[in-house]
């Protein structure tokens, strides 16, 4: 249950009789509001070890897709990160595709996916992943209207895809959360701990500032981030949403250090009445408002994330949590509603 599951989710809202197509299904890791629904799988679903390595069978989901049978539908609406936008749709219905991101993998991200990878996947990346890019753009023209969910992502589909779209930002539960009376001295850092989003970054330079972080998240960075944290610093594997939205109200400043297609915990700190120290690239863009409801640095280093935090310090006195409320408001559930019925008027 993550983004595009709560999109999903938000989805099923609007239209409460629509069906599910998807490649994996595991019932026992999705809300009752998407598993109570008719859910339908590729064939993909049936081979080996689909439901944990789903990945691997990347090479197969456009035909999966295409095998996916949609005559019976006037209406399809993809949520595409990975391959779904390539389905075939009966010849008057409207296809509809909200984009969380074109495949990293295929696009902007796919050296580093190289890097990483052993040396079977990397041998074979270059003749599958060729072929797989001619689908992606080709399968773009079997769709009626592109949903973006930020300008960071409306331009990166422009750019792949060559389509225009609309900006619709995902849905934020902002009511869930709320201001405290007591806020503390700490900053908090919040995700898993994965090379993209650069935890690294929030250890060394709290490190160097000697000021407290507490980082929630866990992943394959845990073990190393643990050798690096100081004593200022703490890492918490993983909090109860009760326990995260206290930590949300009562942060000093979010320290955000990911270039992220959207960010839903910005979002969520602001609801919280709390500022952001943000990237200033990607989807922070659009969610933190520069000497409102935070700051941004605009390089991912430790020089840059330090300064950023000097100039915050200086800064924070003239917060005004109400001003950060208001905007976190802008991303709620009814705003996509109405963004996402505009778009099929």
């Amino acid at each position: 249950m993550r983004g595009g599951e709560r999109v999903l989710e938000r989805l099923l809202h609007l239209f409460p009789e629509a069906d599910i197509f998807t490649h994996v299904y595991d019932p026992a890791r999705v809300s009752r509001a998407i598993s109570a629904r008719k859910v339908t799988t590729s064939f993909i679903q049936k081979l080996p070890g689909a439901r944990r390595h789903y990945q691997k069978y990347l090479p197969l989901m456009p035909m999966a897709l295409e095998e996916l049978d949609l005559r019976g539908y006037d209406l399809v609406i993809s949520s595409e990160s990975g391959p779904a936008k390539g389905v075939i749709t009966a010849p008057d219905a409207l296809h509809l595709c909200y984009v969380h991101s074109p495949m990293r993998y295929l696009w902007d991200h796919y050296h580093a996916y190289c890097e990483d990878a052993g040396a079977i996947d990397r041998a074979l990346m270059p003749f599958l992943f060729h072929r797989l890019r001619t689908w992606d753009s080709a399968s773009a023209s079997r769709v009626d209207r592109f949903l973006a969910n930020s300008r960071f992502i409306q331009r990166r589909i422009e750019r792949a895809w060559g389509k225009a779209s609309s900006v619709v930002h995902p849905p934020v539960d902002v009511e869930l959360f709320a201001p405290s009376g007591e806020v503390g001295a700490g900053y908090l850092w919040v995700g898993q701990l994965v090379p993209y989003k650069r935890p690294d970054l929030a250890v060394a330079a709290f490190n160097r500032l000697r000021l407290p972080l507490t980082l929630v998240g866990d992943g394959p960075m845990a073990a190393r981030l643990r050798r690096m944290a100081g004593p200022t610093v703490t890492i918490t594997p993983r909090l109860d949403f009760a326990a995260l939205r206290k930590h949300y109200a009562r942060c000093r400043g979010f320290v955000f250090t990911a270039e992220e297609d959207f960010g839903i915990a910005p979002v969520e700190v602001m609801a919280s009445g709390r500022p952001v120290i943000a990237f200033g690239k990607g989807g922070a863009l659009d969610t933190v408002l520069e000497h409102e409801t935070g700051l941004f640095f605009h390089e991912q280093s430790v020089e840059a994330l330090v300064d950023a935090v000097l100039r915050f310090e200086a800064w924070h006195p003239g917060f005004e949590p109400a001003a950060a409320i208001r905007h976190a408001r802008r991303f709620s559930p009814a705003t996509f509603d109405a963004g996402l019925l505009r778009a099929l008027a």
